[in-house]
């Protein structure tokens, strides 16, 4: 069984590479989309295209090189593997941002080990950036160059720029109560991020990111990246955040404590 993580981590960017080639030419292109939410009968949930096929391209690759892997995919679903190891991919992660062409959105892949997430790559490949998260550090990826990432220091939520996907849409009556009442106390709030607040937050622009109702897809890649950057990645109430729901992430332990204060008041 190949645990290797710097082979894995190669791997991995081949998948973002082919994630990208499949992906960029819908890109501003009008592309139609679906919607998988009507026949759930909930709110609207776009699906393109794009989001199919970049899937497809992944686990064409995962199948040819790491057969016994798992795969959990938003689009095509799970395949479970014999071996612990199984990869958890949202091909676009930000359908919403991609259909109205803003660049807020990316290719999340996330290798988990059985226990964990250990491998984690946020691509985007219109900006040309790709965040990798493993072996605890996180680098960035950009137009021929890399650098280590490192979340700032950010001492309380009076000094915080927080961010959320969307200020209600996600959030429950009570959710919306808390969110709003620490969006009152932090110095900025920034909407619309999907996962790529969580890459300004591994940069250091951002403090925090608050986002309810997500799915493994939604966190699994962004733990490792955030956590490698020297963040912090847990449920509202303080736990394990890799199967979804509600989930804060934050770049120092000191705003992260804070934050669970106040957001327990709604943690599930």
């Amino acid at each position: 069984m190949p645990t290797d993580l710097d082979a894995l981590a190669a791997f991995a960017h081949r998948l973002a590479d082919a994630s990208g080639k499949a992906i960029m030419p819908f890109f501003r292109t009008g592309l139609a989309a679906d919607d998988k939410g009507a026949a759930k009968g909930v709110a609207y949930d776009p699906v393109t295209a794009a989001d199919r096929d970049a899937e497809t391209a992944i686990r064409a690759l995962i199948a040819a090189d790491y057969p016994d892997h798992g795969i959990l995919g938003e689009e095509h679903g799970h395949e479970k593997g014999r071996s612990p190891f199984h990869w958890v991919l949202d091909p676009i992660d930000g359908t919403r941002a991609f259909i109205t062409g803003g660049p807020q959105w990316g290719t999340l892949i996330a290798l988990n080990d059985g226990e964990k997430p250990v491998l984690g790559i946020l691509d985007q490949p219109f900006t040309q950036e790709r965040w990798v998260g493993f072996g605890g550090k996180a680098e960035l990826h950009a137009r021929g160059e890399t650098r280590r990432l490192k979340t700032r220091a950010c001492a309380g939520v009076k000094d915080a720029v927080i961010s959320s996907t969307h200020p209600w849409s996600y959030f429950s009556e009570t959710e919306q109560k808390v969110f709003r009442a620490i969006d009152a106390k932090a110095r900025m709030s920034r909407f619309g991020g999907d996962c790529y607040a969580y890459g300004l937050l591994a940069m250091g622009y951002m403090d925090a990111v608050i986002e309810s109702a997500l799915q493994p897809w939604d966190i699994q890649a962004l733990i490792p990246i955030v956590e490698g950057a020297g963040g912090i990645v847990t449920s509202w109430s303080g736990g394990d955040a890799q199967d979804g729901g509600q989930v804060v992430a934050s770049g120092d332990e000191r705003l992260h404590a804070q934050l669970l204060k106040m957001l327990a008041k709604a943690a599930n």
